[in-house]
């Protein structure tokens, strides 16, 4: 019997875990971005900077967009942990960014959505 419950409360305790990151998912969660930002090989600027090798890029560094002078001089290096905080309220850890987004606020979503970005380098290549 305790196996039993210990195997039950287990298996409970497993199901509220956060699954890990998916990069197919991201990709739909990226669906939302796809109105701003460009990713992949022949990406352009648009209403947002390209987003090829974001993880690991200086803010407001992508040649031939206009950046807000908060995101380049934010000093911020896209890191997986930063890109998360800023991801979550665009206007709290950047205030005065242009990005108009009220953020994503779901984990899963956000780890998704990182495995896709993490997939592209600068030149918009998938690793």
């Amino acid at each position: 019997m305790r196996r039993l419950v210990l195997v039950v409360l287990l298996a409970v305790a497993g199901a509220g875990e956060v699954r890990a990151q998916d990069a197919a998912a991201g990709e739909k969660v990226f669906g939302v971005c796809k109105m701003c930002h460009q990713i992949g090989e022949g990406a352009k600027n648009a209403v947002g900077p390209v987003l090829n090798g974001v993880i690991g890029r200086k803010a407001g560094s992508v040649a031939g967009y206009s950046y807000s002078d908060a995101n380049k001089n934010s000093g911020i290096t896209w890191d997986e942990a930063t890109f998360r905080e800023y991801i979550k309220d665009p206007k709290a850890k950047v205030p005065g960014t242009k990005m108009i987004y009220a953020g994503l606020k779901d984990e899963q979503k956000t780890n998704d959505l990182v495995a896709f970005l993490k997939q592209f380098d600068a030149d918009g290549k998938k690793k």
